[in-house]
């Protein structure tokens, strides 16, 4: 029973569309008819406005952290399906007819949660390969597989199961931009191609 709460719990705060929610709030309209049609940071800093989407990777980030940090308190020993229906709630929110974002910033929120080492091994991944490449989805990708190799290597096989599992989704929630990073024509941060992307 406590498997299906625990993954309730990751799923509800998982599915909140903060970056659509902001968008509306902010009169920008909304975000799922604008660049990629995404309704994650990356596509809100679309609208120009860099405040709006640090407060959407913040929101983003925490309705990952939250669910499972409670769960750590409430039923640890499924606290790794909070984690997996968090990012699951993100991409696929019933709210949005199961059409969301990619996972990346709530997988971020997942990893800290879990255990801060593997938290910082996701950060320093996604900032230093966003500060290298500029390229949001490459920078998305890498992260969300330097959790699960760095829980590994941490000795947490169980938490390491669920984020290549959590990985593999991010990855093919990210197959159009895959296909456009092989053809050379994914977008950059503050390039002039803005209408594809995460």
């Amino acid at each position: 029973m406590n498997v299906l709460w625990a993954a309730l719990l990751g799923y509800a705060f998982g599915s909140i569309p903060f970056g659509l929610i902001l968008a509306k709030m902010a009169g920008k309209g909304d975000i799922r008819q604008q660049g990629s049609g995404n309704i994650g940071a990356t596509n809100v800093l679309r609208t120009g406005s860099k405040g709006l989407a640090a407060a959407t990777l913040l929101l983003d980030l925490a309705k990952g952290f939250v669910p499972v940090w409670l769960a750590a308190m409430w039923f640890w020993q499924d606290m790794g399906w909070t984690a997996l229906f968090a990012v699951i709630g993100h991409a696929f929110p019933v709210w949005l007819g199961f059409k969301g974002g990619k996972g990346v910033a709530t997988n971020a929120g997942v990893s800290f949660a879990l255990a801060w080492p593997i938290g910082v091994a996701y950060a320093v991944v996604w900032i230093g390969m966003l500060a290298i490449t500029r390229i949001s989805s490459l920078a998305g990708m890498s992260a969300v597989v330097a959790a699960a190799v760095g829980a590994f290597l941490l000795g947490v096989p169980t938490f390491a199961k669920v984020l290549a599992v959590i990985a593999v989704l991010v990855i093919w929630l990210h197959r159009e931009n895959i296909k456009r990073l092989m053809a050379g024509a994914e977008p950059k941060i503050g390039g002039s191609k803005t209408d594809a992307g995460e």
